[in-house]
């Protein structure tokens, strides 16, 4: 089995390109619900985060989210902490999930997978690109916050440019070209690729 991730920067779609994926019968492990998942439950990752955070970090056994936001996004180091005490756990997690998986490929979607290293992983790497623009505004919208905070998540996030070149293959979610299409072309070609046992990876922007 394939084991591919999806990733893109904040606003570029890559939730709702997986979900199309998800119809043609392929499971996507959703890293950021997988995180605020072990967050919760994962008793050793949970003492840390209050450890460096603070208790105020947990409203009961419930992760305060907005707090983490808070402070955490507009602090670069604070930032880097959270996400080298939440990647190795998350990665353990995909890794066991992926080992369960049984469909020619599967799909890990996550915004932080160069950043995390959990490409080292994969086979191959899904990028779903969408321009500045359009970036800022569907994150403004879906979470109803400013354009400086959208701005402060992006900086916690490779450059898009980089991000793409190391990609294997582009979706473009720009709203000219349809995104079912690019799925279906896509999928078909890493059933292909499973059948083959080809895990060569290669660039492709088909």
């Amino acid at each position: 089995m394939l084991k591919v991730g999806i990733t893109g920067g904040i606003g570029s779609g890559k939730s709702t390109v997986a979900r199309i994926f998800e119809t043609l019968g392929i499971p996507v492990y959703y890293a950021d619900d997988a995180a605020r998942r072990l967050m919760n439950e994962d008793l050793s990752l949970r003492n840390e985060i209050i450890a460096h955070f603070g208790p105020q970090a947990y409203h009961g056994n419930e992760l305060d989210r907005f707090y983490l936001a808070t402070n955490v996004f507009k602090d670069k180091d604070k930032l880097r902490l959270l996400n080298s005490l939440t990647h190795p756990v998350t990665i353990r997690d995909s890794d066991e999930w992926m080992a369960k998986q049984t469909t020619p490929y599967a799909l890990k979607e996550a915004a932080l997978i160069f950043e995390s290293g959990a490409e080292k992983k994969l086979d191959y790497v899904i990028g779903v690109s969408a321009p500045l623009p359009l970036r800022i505004d569907r994150s403004m919208k879906r979470d109803n916050i400013t354009m400086e905070k959208v701005k402060e998540r992006m900086n916690g996030q490779l450059n898009e440019e980089e991000k793409m070149k190391r990609c294997h293959f582009l979706i473009y979610n720009d709203e000219l070209r349809a995104l079912i299409p690019q799925v279906i072309l896509l999928h078909n070609k890493l059933i292909s690729l499973s059948a083959s046992r080809d895990y060569s990876p290669r660039r492709s922007h088909e």
